[in-house]
């Protein structure tokens, strides 16, 4: 695979228009990741999902140049109906619409960039491949004391054209003082076998508000990696929720800095799985410095032959005191060949905290089947009931009821038949 990709990596230089700079800035990262490799179960962070080999077997080898000279035409039947909302659209990796038509455009900066320089303390391979082939790096800025009018949803769309791909995003966004937006990752894919490597970076400035969500709902054979780094200032709140229901494999991972006093962040997601998908989320919340809070509540429910992984860190350093840090995951096992792992930790070096962390599987309750039963509902009705009361729980702890009810119809209860 090394042949391949400096070969690759060489063809995107020459037919991209990087400047010699920008080239030899690649040039880094692409050794990085070629020192580094894909990861595998050798890495803690992958112990449950060997990337690697998940590529291997699902795709094959992989092509890591693309051909970003041509636009794709865009299919608005895979724009969301019935929620008016400003647009950025992604097809094959490469932006084909930027549509702020709701916003107030002195209050917005796009900014485009070549060499990105997120600051994150990086030793993840992905990223680095991330940063040696990402084609445009696209940061946007919302202004001080502005909250966008009506929510951006981010279309991450590929076409037939495409297979056994590398394809890599990446998006940033400060919010600066006093600002707000609401964001939704939506994807949507009917390419087959790629690999999609995503990477956000969030900075969020004193009392800014963020709330992502992510939605892959949609079935598809691709595998995913999303990566989101935030960073939060003194009275921040993010707000991230995550289904994860439609890819072969997925994994987004959160690392949330909380650098400010009274800053907070939320990380609520459902696994919805079957037939031999693979899904983890991996989060790390640091608690770096007094009265910070942090709450994560992950519910799953697996069908045959599915993996759900959680891992959850939070991390409290020695003057984070008064941290509240909160973490629960439960797992509703449909089916004896799927599977959930847990793996939540408490890393604590401050005295006046208050922590804890807990994690349960199982099955349906066949007690409470029988009871819906004798009510009239048949066996099915009664598992839909139950199923649809375990999942709304996360649901519900969405902020925004715009969004709320439109992932409640995304959902919808034959989701969970």
């Amino acid at each position: 695979m090394t042949d391949q990709i400096k070969t690759d990596f060489k063809k995107t230089i020459e037919t991209s228009a990087f400047s010699e700079s920008d080239a030899e800035f690649k040039k880094v990262f692409l050794n990085r990741f070629l020192e580094k490799g894909f990861p595998n179960k050798k890495f803690e962070n992958w112990k449950f999902s060997d990337i690697n080999q998940i590529i291997k077997k699902n795709i094959g080898e992989l092509s890591f140049y693309n051909d970003y000279s041509s636009s794709n035409k865009i299919d608005t039947s895979i724009f969301i109906g019935g929620l008016e909302h400003n647009k950025i659209v992604f097809i094959n990796g490469r932006v084909e619409k930027i549509d702020f038509s709701f916003e107030d455009k002195d209050k917005i900066e796009i900014n485009e960039d070549s060499k990105p320089k997120d600051k994150l303390e990086n030793n993840n391979s992905l990223i680095d491949l991330n940063t040696a082939f990402i084609n445009k790096s696209y940061k946007i800025l919302v202004k001080e004391n502005y909250t966008f009018n009506k929510p951006l949803i981010v279309y991450h769309t590929s076409n037939n054209k495409i297979r056994s791909k590398n394809i890599n995003l990446r998006l940033g966004f400060e919010l600066e003082k006093n600002s707000s937006l609401r964001l939704i990752d939506f994807f949507n894919d009917i390419s087959e076998k790629n690999f999609i490597n995503i990477f956000y970076n969030f900075d969020l400035k004193k009392h800014a508000i963020l709330k992502n969500y992510k939605i892959d709902k949609i079935e598809n054979n691709n595998i995913k990696y999303s990566f989101n780094n935030i960073n939060q200032d003194e009275n921040s709140v993010s707000e991230t929720f995550i289904l994860s229901a439609g890819s072969d494999f997925l994994k987004n991972e959160i690392n949330c800095n909380l650098n400010g006093k009274y800053s907070s962040a939320f990380v609520n997601g459902i696994f919805s799985l079957r037939n031999n998908q693979q899904h983890e989320i991996r989060t790390t919340i640091n608690h770096l410095t007094e009265n910070t809070k942090s709450y994560q509540l992950i519910k799953s429910v697996l069908g045959k032959e599915s993996k759900a992984v959680y891992q959850g860190k939070i991390f409290v350093d020695s003057i984070a005191q008064k941290t509240d840090g909160y973490q629960l995951s439960k797992a509703i096992l449909l089916d004896e060949t799927s599977e959930f792992n847990a793996k939540p930790e408490l890393e604590i070096y401050a005295d006046d905290v208050k922590c804890s962390h807990g994690s349960a599987s199982g099955s349906l309750d066949e007690n409470s089947i029988f009871y819906l039963m004798s009510r009239g509902l048949d066996y099915q009705q009664s598992k839909e009931l139950l199923i649809n009361g375990f999942v709304l729980d996360v649901v519900e702890k969405i902020t925004d009821n715009e969004i709320k009810n439109l992932v409640k119809n995304i959902i919808g209860l034959q989701e969970w038949i």
